[in-house]
């Protein structure tokens, strides 16, 4: 079992660490369980066979235009910076992970960290195929047709935060 920090300085050194082990990973890394489990429970998580929990990382900061043709006009005048997506960091992040798990369903998602370059999000998956997700009847629902791809479809908790649902 971990030690638990017992000063603001070892936790602060913990996340430190961690953020260094996290970058040298992949954009979306499949993890075994999660960082913080409270979290992860309270939005759905079961530690039982077909959940499964990804981190992902998605760069931080306002996103910019591609420039095609500049034709000798000034940068300034291009129209690529300041311009903000109509999607949260976090819904981009599920759909990222998503496409790399395309037999799953993400259920839910949560931030776990950030450094000056990145943020990173741990996504909750749900096997919809799995015997012991059909036979739970607190998750079942997700089985249903009508709950295919829902994080493509802006029905997870951020993409109703970024559609103004919530």
């Amino acid at each position: 079992m971990p030690k638990i920090p017992k000063t603001k300085l070892e936790t602060k050194a913990i996340l430190r660490n961690r953020l260094i082990k996290w970058r040298k990973q992949y954009t979306v890394e499949r993890i075994e369980r999660p960082t913080k489990p409270a979290r992860a429970r309270r939005l759905g998580y079961k530690a039982k066979k077909g959940f499964v929990m990804a981190r992902t990382r998605v760069k931080r900061g306002g996103r910019r235009r591609r420039l095609y043709g500049r034709g000798g006009r000034k940068p300034k005048k291009a129209g690529l910076v300041k311009f903000t997506s109509g999607k949260g960091l976090q819904w981009i992040a599920e759909e990222r992970a998503a496409k790399r798990f395309p037999n799953l369903e993400v259920l839910n998602s949560y931030y776990v960290g950030e450094d000056g370059k990145s943020k990173w999000y741990e996504i909750i998956f749900v096997d919809p195929q799995h015997p012991a997700i059909k036979r739970d009847k607190n998750i079942k629902w997700i089985t249903t047709p009508a709950n295919k791809r829902r994080v493509l479809r802006g029905l997870t908790s951020a993409g109703k935060k970024a559609r103004g649902l919530k």
